[in-house]
């Protein structure tokens, strides 16, 4: 194999790897009505797990789906 074909083979994994890991930690989430009556429209969440800090809403991810940058620091105390 030639340096450009090596090349090649190493950015097609670079750029599948992550689309891999999107599709392990995440699931589809079905349009449902809360116990309050307010409908929550479908959507993509990631896998549950005792991580606080590798979910899209955590200071320092983005969504993958909307761009839209994490507001929630995963080293806050959390009210039960």
């Amino acid at each position: 194999m030639n340096f450009s074909g090596f090349l090649a083979l190493l950015t097609l994994v670079v750029f599948l790897t992550p689309a891999v890991t999107f599709a392990v930690g995440q699931h589809q989430v079905r349009g449902h009505v809360t116990k309050k009556g307010v409908y929550v429209q479908p959507h993509r969440k990631t896998n549950s797990d005792r991580s606080r800090s590798n979910n899209w809403s955590s200071k320092g991810n983005v969504n993958p789906y909307t761009g839209k940058m994490g507001t929630v620091d995963p080293y806050k105390p959390r009210h039960r």
